[in-house]
């Protein structure tokens, strides 16, 4: 069971614990100005003494706005889906739902100096990371307005200090290894957070980032998200050692419930703490769950239940868990709540709107933006007689 300390920031009174979570004992706890204290998940830790904080502190404006972001990224990605049956968009599409306090979770803790790579699920991390709805969905299109002007699609996904949306499985991992050595190179203070699947975590290019990343004591986050099955194959089937925290053997782990934002949370705030004091990288593993299948390729359902899915939706969703923290803590009401998701709903459908009739970008401009300051302005086509002149039409992580 949760406990709650309520205070008021303005009144400077000393905290009073609550022993029930879900029944206010404040007429103040509605204003904006409220922190609520909750406790968070349990985690199981490998090679340390010490894990992410037992509780989390956050505001009535933080709990609407991750609110607000799960809500987005999951009609977002219903949108997503829906455009690909139509066949507006083409090639590959993987959404996220029911991972969402992820993204939301670690972007809620992530400083302007901090990064993160992840693999092909990547829409809802490119929303937090700062674009808009009408660039996720217009680049799933390839239309003009798209993040990446159409050029990248599901898989490619970029903008300040997010590194996409990579297609190779495990591929991002030893990037990321990179993105942390040049952090600790340029002495920025930033951590990489590198996201992968349970599937990829059988990767051999994984063992080989852990190694480096103990070895030069990099601020690398190696974070495994585990939904369960690789694919369409379960965890038990795939992996000798499902403990996946447990990995890095040398590398300190963290195993965090990732259908709780706010344990996501504190435990990206504990790694930003532990990697920036020079103790190098940390595994982690995110226990979370997709409702959809693997790809829109996939039903989901040849290899797990339908009553599988819906008791996790019935029980352990995020958005409802988070929902449920603030009513019980009055943070919010239902009217409320029912506003957020009618404006969300609006935002998405006039997003899906753009991405159904933008322009797409001439052929000219199909090899710009390769390189940022290239030395030769002749880029080869698909043969050496059919060369592309480079050009520069995107500012640097333009979010669009």
């Amino acid at each position: 069971m949760f406990s709650r300390i309520i205070r008021s920031v303005s009144s400077g009174r000393t905290p009073q614990k609550v022993l029930s979570p879900f029944v206010a004992t404040t007429s103040s706890a509605a204003n904006a100005s409220t922190e609520v204290t909750l406790e968070t998940r349990p985690y199981k830790l490998h090679k340390l003494e010490t894990g992410p904080s037992a509780s989390s502190t956050f505001t009535r404006d933080e709990a609407l706005l991750w609110y607000r972001q799960m809500q987005i990224i999951r009609r977002m990605e219903s949108a997503s889906g829906n455009l690909y049956k139509e066949k507006a968009i083409r090639g590959f599409c993987h959404l996220y739902s029911g991972q969402e306090a992820i993204c939301v979770g670690m972007a809620a803790a992530l400083r302007p100096q901090d990064s993160v790579i992840t693999a092909y699920r990547d829409h809802g991390w490119g929303y937090v990371m700062g674009l808009s709805v009408t660039s996720v969905l217009a680049e799933l299109t390839g239309r003009a307005s798209g993040c990446a002007r159409g050029r990248g699609g599901s898989m490619h996904m970029y903008t300040k200090n997010f590194y996409g949306g990579n297609g190779i499985v495990g591929a991002q991992v030893p990037l990321g290894a990179g993105v942390a050595l040049a952090n600790k190179y340029l002495k920025n203070g930033g951590i990489n957070i590198s996201l992968y699947g349970d599937g990829a975590a059988n990767q051999g290019q994984l063992f080989e980032a852990y190694n480096i990343a103990k070895l030069w004591n990099l601020p690398a986050v190696f974070v495994c998200e585990n939904n369960g099955y690789g694919m369409g194959t379960s965890v038990d089937r795939a992996s000798a050692s499902t403990s996946y925290y447990t990995r890095g053997d040398y590398v300190p782990g963290i195993w965090v419930d990732g259908m709780d934002m706010l344990s996501v949370k504190e435990a990206i705030k504990y790694c930003i703490d532990y990697c920036t004091s020079g103790k190098g990288p940390l595994v982690l593993e995110v226990a979370t769950y997709r409702y959809s299948g693997h790809s829109m390729s996939d039903p989901g359902t040849s290899y797990r239940t339908r009553d599988e899915i819906q008791e996790v939706r019935q029980t352990r969703d995020p958005i409802m868990l988070l929902k449920e923290k603030i009513l019980a803590n009055d943070l919010g009401t239902a009217e409320e709540l029912k506003k957020i998701d009618t404006e969300v709903r609006k935002e998405v459908d006039d997003a899906v709107k753009v991405a159904k009739t933008d322009k797409e970008i001439p052929v000219n401009e199909l090899a710009a933006d390769v390189y940022f300051n290239p030395l030769e302005t002749q880029i080869r086509g698909t043969t050496p007689f059919t060369p592309y002149t480079h050009q520069r039409i995107s500012e640097p992580f333009n979010k669009h």
